[in-house]
C-alpha cells in the first residue's frame, strides 16, 4: 500500500527506533547473560554441543527482552510524533 508524503516520515522513525532497540537490548541481554552464568550466551541454538534447557533459555531472554524493547521503542517514538495511528509506526 503506497504512503502520503506526510506518512513516510514516521514509519521511518519506527523502524530506526525498532532497530535501535533491538541491538542495545540484545547487547545489553548478553552483558546480563554472561555476568549472571559466566559463559556467553549459544550463538548457535541448534548445535548439538549447545544444551537443550540452556538453548531454551537464552531464545525466551532473548526474544521476550527484544520484543518488549522494540514494541516500547516504537510506542515511545509514536508519542514524540504526536500520537499518530499505530499502524503508522509497526515494525
Amino acid at each position: 500500500m503506497a504512503k502520503k508524503d506526510g506518512e513516510v516520515a514516521p514509519v521511518v522513525i519506527g523502524l530506526v527506533a525498532g532497530f535501535a532497540a533491538e541491538f542495545v537490548t540484545r547487547k545489553a541481554l548478553t552483558f546480563a547473560w554472561t555476568r549472571a552464568t559466566g559463559e556467553e550466551p549459544p550463538t548457535d541454538l541448534e548445535s548439538p554441543d549447545v544444551s537443550l534447557g540452556r538453548a531454551l533459555s537464552w531464545a525466551v531472554v532473548a526474544g521476550v527482552g527484544v520484543e518488549v524493547a522494540r514494541v516500547l521503542a516504537v510506542r515511545a517514538a509514536r508519542k514524540q510524533l504526536g500520537g499518530s495511528s499505530g499502524r503508522d509506526l509497526e515494525v
